[in-house]
């Protein structure tokens, strides 16, 4: 990796963030960006000498502050389901456009930005949209900025990983449209890209990064069964019917368990070839069902950050 003088790293207290600061932790000094004191209490005993810096995301002022000596950014900031506390517009645009403009103001060498595949401004779905409207202010900037755009990323202990394995120890299953793609990455590859990105020439490019298969969800839930020696029964409901239920949610609670738009973002067919970004910044994807047998029997995972 490049030796850069010090790394802002925002949205440090999600998991990717915890995991990259434990990766990196004696190897470069780090300043932690988090919106809230209970955010920043959870990085406490994370990783000796780590700055943490609590400000609103959207102020570029604050942000300015916390960049001064640094000379990267890792930009984590992203949600996938809004709440009355973050919207799609102020999790992903109003984040990346403080930092860009910080970005700028201390003379940042790069920035690192983990986004979604699908990711597109013109897109109908809010959270697509202002992701895309997040890469455009990126790809636009003074900053060189690096998108690395991820689908389902599995971990042990993940909830996206605890769900999985609900599923598959469950002895019957429904899925909405259960032909969806999904191409699954294990957290380290993440991890692994976003240390190599910040090694890599500075420029602007936007690389798909992926697990190394892209299967149907109903598949993906019986590899894993496998796995735990399961066989559940597996049904399919139209997408449509969820979209539905979600909307009544919706209206019916302020704070609903699920939204039309998280659906949309679950519903999206992941099939990229990985293969360009793997180059790019020198990861070696971990195999589909290695990558099950690390979030399910921990005992056989290596270390990992």
């Amino acid at each position: 990796m490049h030796v850069h003088a010090r790394l802002l790293l925002t949205g440090a207290n999600g998991r990717l963030g915890k995991r990259l600061i434990r990766r990196l932790a004696g190897t470069i000094p780090l300043t932690a960006v988090v919106r809230s004191r209970a955010a920043a209490n959870s990085l406490a005993q994370l990783a000796d000498g780590l700055d943490v810096v609590v400000l609103d995301y959207a102020d570029a002022a604050a942000l300015t502050r916390a960049a001064e000596g640094c000379s990267a950014a890792v930009h984590l900031v992203g949600i996938v389901k809004e709440s009355a506390s973050s919207t799609y517009e102020a999790a992903h645009v109003a984040s990346t456009r403080a930092l860009v403009a910080a970005a700028a103001a201390a003379g940042l060498e790069r920035v690192v930005y983990l986004s979604i595949l699908g990711a597109d401004s013109a897109h109908p779905n809010p959270c697509f949209a202002t992701r895309g409207g997040a890469e455009a202010l990126l790809r636009d900037a003074a900053t060189p900025a690096i998108v690395l755009r991820v689908p389902m990323v599995l971990g042990r202990g993940d909830p996206a990983a605890l769900s999985l394995e609900r599923r598959a120890r469950s002895r019957f299953v429904v899925l909405l449209r259960a032909a969806s793609l999904e191409q699954p990455i294990w957290s380290g590859d993440v991890v692994d890209a976003m240390v190599g990105a910040l090694g890599v020439p500075a420029e602007h490019a936007t690389l798909d990064l992926a697990g190394p298969e892209s299967l149907p969800r109903s598949e993906l839930i019986r590899r894993a069964a496998r796995l735990l020696g399961t066989r559940p029964r597996v049904l399919s409901v139209p997408i449509g019917v969820g979209l539905a239920a979600a909307w009544l949610l919706e209206r019916l609670s302020s704070t609903p368990p699920v939204t039309r738009a998280m659906l949309g973002v679950l519903d999206h067919d992941d099939a990229v070839d990985p293969g360009p970004a793997c180059r790019k910044v020198g990861v070696t994807l971990t195999p589909l069902d290695a990558l099950l047998e690390r979030c399910f029997k921990p005992e056989t995972e290596p270390p990992s950050p």
